[in-house]
């Protein structure tokens, strides 16, 4: 039998598949919807921003949700609706009605990553948190990865409305497996909080400047991230690479890398401290991105290689970080805020990416990341220097 720790990590990966899978599925056939629909590639795009946006703006309130209700019922809830929501995502008649319920998958994957921090701390401890987050977000990782190259090499033979099936049918059976493990968070000793204590831990939560530091990390990095591989599917499938689309979504088995380097970050920060660490990576982001402006297939591999790795260790270091230095009264809120800068970065940095990519082309994308990954980079070095008098804030 399984110790309730092992319940916890078997629970929240399967949750993370879920819900990982479900969000980016249509980011590998992005260049099959725009030629159904004659769209852009900002246009076709508007797929994943909706659900990322959606997913922003309900963390917060999902966040406050689990503070009154429980953090393993929102998490339930989370995974099950959304899967339930992927399964009738191809039945929808037009566009319009696919992105009306992509805003609302959404809004129902929102349960798990903006409560699951909050969660594991809760669970397992913050002397635990740090490995506990990057194993989430290895977790993570590997649903993203599959479910982007489950559509890429299954949308040949059975069209995208039949890969986003397969995607739906794994997540729904990984739902399962996180209703049937995961244990419930330890019960509260006080009173449950009130609007008036949830409104007071998030002023907390937007107080410490080591805090602010990480928020804005999650919504640069993410932005970067997400337009490069929002773009990537159109690179890859266009003149002069002109690789098939189940080639092409190989590019997603760098996710492979991503789920060790989120998972062993915490090493790396314990070996350099976590300023240096992240700046490091942040800046190695940047290095990858640029290795991929040649029309050279292997400089392309490499580089998503490495900035993929980079990526989620920096977005490993940061959630860790921030989640160590939430004060006891808005562990949720600190969580959300996190998240809702993540995924505003991967709406707002999608789309705009996507736009920029269609109407400048793959170098100028590049341009834009760096720049965005390099104020990334800037905020860490400056916001979280030791000053006199000041609480030490690096390599702790």
């Amino acid at each position: 039998m399984l110790s309730s720790a092992r319940r916890v990590k078997v629970a929240v990966a399967a949750a993370g598949f879920t819900s990982f899978a479900l969000l980016y599925a249509p980011q590998a056939v992005l260049p099959q919807l725009a030629g159904q629909y004659h769209l852009d590639p900002g246009g076709a795009a508007l797929t994943v921003s909706v659900a990322t946006g959606a997913l922003a703006i309900s963390v917060l309130p999902i966040a406050a949700l689990s503070e009154v209700v429980g953090r393993r019922p929102v998490i339930i809830a989370s995974v099950v609706i959304s899967s339930v929501l992927g399964l009738l995502l191809p039945l929808m008649p037009d566009y319009s009605l696919m992105l009306v319920l992509r805003a609302v998958q959404g809004v129902a994957i929102a349960g798990f990553p903006g409560v699951a921090t909050a969660y594991l701390v809760e669970r397992l401890g913050k002397t635990g948190v740090a490995a506990a987050v990057g194993a989430m977000i290895a977790g993570n990782t590997v649903g993203g990865m599959t479910g982007r190259l489950a559509t890429g090499f299954t949308a040949g033979p059975l069209g995208w409305h039949g890969a986003l099936y397969v995607v739906a049918g794994l997540s729904l059976v990984c739902a399962v497996v996180t209703v049937v493990m995961l244990p419930p968070s330890p019960a509260k000793t006080g009173e449950r909080q009130g609007l008036r204590d949830i409104g007071a831990g998030l002023l907390t939560a937007v107080r410490q400047p080591v805090l602010l530091v990480q928020y804005a990390v999650a919504l640069l990095a993410m932005g970067s991230f997400v337009a490069l591989y929002n773009a990537a599917g159109f690179r890859l499938t266009g003149s002069p690479l002109n690789l098939s689309p189940a080639i092409a979504s190989l590019v997603f088995v760098s996710y492979a890398l991503g789920s060790v380097s989120s998972a062993t970050a915490n090493r790396l920060s314990a070996r350099l401290g976590r300023r240096q660490a992240l700046v490091g990576v942040l800046v190695l982001t940047a290095v990858g991105a640029l290795l991929t402006i040649p029309d050279s297939l292997p400089l392309i591999v490499v580089g998503f290689l490495v900035l993929t790795t980079a990526f989620f260790a920096a977005h490993s270091i940061a959630n860790s970080w921030a989640a160590a230095e939430a004060p006891e009264n808005a562990r949720g809120q600190v969580g959300g805020l996190y998240m809702l800068m993540y995924y505003l970065g991967s709406s707002i940095g999608g789309g705009v990416g996507s736009v920029v990519y269609g109407r400048e082309g793959w170098s100028w994308l590049i341009v834009v990341v760096v720049v965005w990954l390099g104020l990334a980079a800037a905020v860490v070095a400056v916001g979280t220097r030791v000053r006199r008098g000041a609480r030490v804030l690096v390599g702790s």
